[in-house]
């Protein structure tokens, strides 16, 4: 591939910064957490966890919805939706229904809620799909069609 052609990953997007080579979970999200890192440092510590996957990498990225920056919380709910890990849907649920996030942020994570296809967030997405900020009740609307999508097609075995 040339090095003019950003590298694809392994859930078929181009992300704005490539994986750290760090393995250690632990590690990654002191380095995604920390507030003094670059921005450039704590995105390659995000698609790494993102990467590893499980459990721990999902509770080590929902740690981080502590932090002040609102692009860092949206790309998490965005690889949270990439993972499609259940074990996200109460940390997503969770920025939705937080009425002082970034409107942006409330935005990817009903989207990450459809991406991820677990039924239990039906109520919610719908409970927001008439949400004052029209970006989240539009991203709900097309998160419980991407649910509903997603759910047929994990019962779908012929695709």
């Amino acid at each position: 591939m040339s090095e003019n052609i950003p590298e694809r990953s392994e859930f078929d997007s181009v992300d704005p910064a490539p994986p750290s080579n760090e393995r250690s979970v632990s590690d990654l999200r002191r380095i995604l957490c920390d507030e003094e890192q670059k921005m450039f440092q704590r995105m390659r510590a995000l698609f790494a966890l993102r990467n590893i996957g499980g459990k721990d990498s999902v509770d080590a990225l929902a740690a981080a919805y502590e932090s002040r920056s609102a692009l860092l919380k949206h790309e998490i709910a965005y690889v949270m939706g990439q993972m499609q890990d259940s074990h996200a849907v109460p940390h997503l649920i969770e920025r939705l229904e937080d009425k002082d996030e970034d409107v942006m942020v409330r935005h990817e994570a009903a989207e990450a809620l459809g991406a991820i296809g677990d039924r239990t967030a039906l109520d919610v997405l719908e409970r927001f799909v008439d949400d004052e900020e029209v970006v989240v009740a539009e991203s709900c609307e097309v998160a419980l069609d991407l649910l509903e999508w997603v759910a047929s097609k994990r019962l779908d075995y012929s695709e």
